[in-house]
């Protein structure tokens, strides 16, 4: 799984570095540091880390959403079809 921070949008909140510490850490008070090849045990922590984004600043390639099932992407509505 491919992780990307846009760190022109982060604004320090941390709460991805709460959500899934061994992925994010921030480096001093606003600094965020992560490892951009996350490893798959961390599906869930990551996926969480992602939806808690206030500013939606984290990206994640083949992420899931927690049925297992494909979910629409950041930034895209889920469509009924219609």
């Amino acid at each position: 799984m491919r992780l990307v921070v846009d760190l022109n949008k982060c604004q320090g909140y941390a709460q991805c570095a709460f959500l899934a510490p061994d992925v994010f850490a921030m480096h001093g008070e606003e600094s965020l540091i992560y490892n951009p090849h996350a490893p798959e045990e961390q599906r869930e922590r990551l996926a969480r880390a992602v939806a808690a984004c206030p500013v939606q600043a984290i990206t994640a390639d083949g992420l899931e959403d927690f049925t297992g099932e494909p979910g629409p992407g950041p930034g895209q509505v889920a469509s009924d079809g219609r």
